[in-house]
């Protein structure tokens, strides 16, 4: 996909935020549309259904977060890439960020060539999920639909977020194999994305509560792998 084709949405209420990011942004060719407030965002996210979503969390009407969890109940959206703009030192778990829905976070201030910078690492998983296998995997009893992005188990949909979605369309694509957790963060997160350790002990936690306790083995001190 070329650049000129990338639709971004910048979410913010600081009109300054919205008039430097979104000039580098444009300059480096992307079309990028504007938000005020969470209530615009989701109006313009449904309208526009952009790549990427930049997200800021403080902001009147509707914040980031709940704008987050709305966007990622439309299903057309199910593919946009979500990333959280915050300010530091703002009440901000990152781990209920995750939970809300998005993919990464940036902490602003930000120097605009490195906000470029990691747009253009997220974007590159648009390029990844062009590039992956078949469309759906059958593992056991479940079976995983990359095209809808929908799980069935046992004749049931699942609905997972997109981060859980992909963490286990990993390591069900090789049942029995240890997957390392510094290969889970490159994968699943990119290897341009700091998370921590426990992003994916979270994510595995809710992916045991809905899936089953017993597809999932923790192999201390390595990762985890999927089992039969």
């Amino acid at each position: 996909m070329k650049k000129r084709d990338i639709k971004i949405l910048l979410v913010d209420d600081e009109p300054d935020i919205l008039e430097i990011v979104g000039y580098n942004l444009s300059t480096e060719g992307y079309q990028v549309s504007t938000a005020k407030n969470g209530v615009e965002a989701v109006a313009k996210a449904k309208k526009e259904r952009p790549h990427l979503i930049i997200l800021d969390v403080m902001m009147p009407e509707m914040d980031g977060m709940e704008a987050c969890e709305q966007i990622r109940k439309i299903p057309e959206l199910k593919d946009v890439i979500i990333t959280f703009l915050t300010a530091r030192g703002e009440d901000y778990s990152q781990v209920a960020g995750f939970d809300a829905g998005a993919d990464d976070y940036i902490t602003k201030p930000i120097k605009p060539k490195v906000l470029v910078s990691k747009v253009k690492a997220l974007l590159r998983r648009l390029k990844e999920s062009e590039e992956d296998g078949e469309a759906i995997n059958k593992v056991g009893d479940i079976e995983i639909n990359r095209d809808e992005y929908k799980i069935i188990q046992k004749g049931k949909e699942i609905i997972l977020p997109r981060k859980e979605f992909e963490l286990l369309s990993l390591l069900a694509s090789r049942p029995g194999k240890v997957f390392k957790r510094e290969d889970i963060l490159d994968k699943v997160w990119g290897n341009e994305v700091i998370v921590g350790g426990r992003t994916i002990d979270v994510h595995i936690r809710k992916l045991r509560e809905k899936i089953g306790d017993n597809h999932f083995k923790t192999v201390k001190g390595v990762g985890y792998k999927f089992v039969l």
